[in-house]
């Protein structure tokens, strides 16, 4: 059952992101708009255009948010494989688990050491960044030597 509507999902919001189907889904309002002179504008007529439209965006949301949902993880797996296998911050692996506060902090100092001010305040990466993601095991280390990692320190690494 859950694989069937991952692909009923997948197959949906696919179908429904197609510039035919919003064509389609404007004739539709279109059609409704111009009929309403023959139907006196009556509250049946403004019934069945509210009607049709809060049944298909409530059925969407949910399947929207399974495909968004999908792809977001499927997103962060590459990115965390990515940090994983680069020269980039381990610590920067689950910080899509931090409150909005959190990550606003983050990214501001993210910018400011991209920008190459404030590298000293960049250092001190936010206590909740580091504490969502565990310490760098043994096997994950990066090569190189551990003085040359002091030499040339990266902008988000702890002094």
């Amino acid at each position: 059952m859950k694989h069937l509507f991952t692909r009923f999902a997948t197959k949906t919001s696919e179908w429904a992101g197609k510039p035919v189907i919003f064509i389609l889904a404007l004739s539709v309002v279109i059609i409704w708009a111009l009929l309403g002179p023959f139907f006196d504008y009556s509250e049946t007529w403004q019934l069945i255009i509210n009607t049709g439209t809060t049944i298909i965006t409530f059925l969407m949301v949910f399947v929207l948010q399974n495909a968004q949902t999908r792809d977001t993880r499927a997103i962060q797996a590459k990115l965390n494989e990515i940090i994983l296998t680069s020269h980039a911050e381990n610590r920067f692996i689950g910080i899509e688990n931090l409150d909005e506060d959190e990550l606003k902090h983050l990214d501001r100092l993210v910018a400011k050491a991209a920008k190459g001010r404030g590298e000293t305040e960049a250092c001190r990466t936010t206590d909740a960044a580091e504490t969502v993601t565990p310490k760098k095991t043994e096997a994950r280390k990066r090569p190189g030597s551990a003085k040359a990692s002091k030499m040339k320190q990266r902008p988000l690494e702890k002094s």
